[in-house]
């Protein structure tokens, strides 16, 4: 067998040209903070009582979340304004800053409806959804004999 070396496309020079000219367009990180999709991150645990969600999100407030259960189906959504304004300058550019994101979660038949809490604190919301009394399970010590 006979080892050829590759010698590649002819028109490098092209190549590297248009690349030199539209890499800094679009890795510059005005742009590309706008494209990437900001959603915070989530633990989900499963203790014998209830289900515990803790979402990272901080800097947002306590009014800036919105929690909704629609059948089996959990929604946590948050939103977040902030407009700097000064009345007393004349601005040739202003910028807001508007976040928002929203995570859904499929809900087992076991839970309990009437025992979702959630608490915000720390940069970190965390819900808690109680299982109904029949889906806990009894745990006992079995004996050996």
């Amino acid at each position: 067998m006979t080892l050829v070396k590759f010698q590649g496309n002819k028109n490098r020079g092209v190549d590297n040209w248009v690349n030199d000219f539209f890499s800094p367009i679009f890795n510059d990180s005005f742009l590309s903070d706008r494209f990437i999709s900001r959603v915070p991150a989530v633990n989900v645990a499963e203790t014998s009582d209830a289900y515990h969600i803790e979402l990272a999100a901080p800097g947002l407030e306590k009014g800036d979340f919105k929690i909704n259960v629609d059948g089996d189906v959990l929604t946590i959504s948050g939103e977040k304004k902030v407009e700097n304004t000064d009345e007393g300058k004349k601005y040739s550019k202003r910028e807001y800053s508007y976040s928002s994101f929203t995570r859904s979660f499929t809900l087992p038949d076991s839970i309990d409806h009437s025992s979702i809490n959630a608490n915000y604190k720390d940069g970190v919301l965390k819900v808690s959804v109680g299982k109904k009394e029949e889906a806990k399970v009894a745990s006992r010590l079995i004996e050996v004999q």
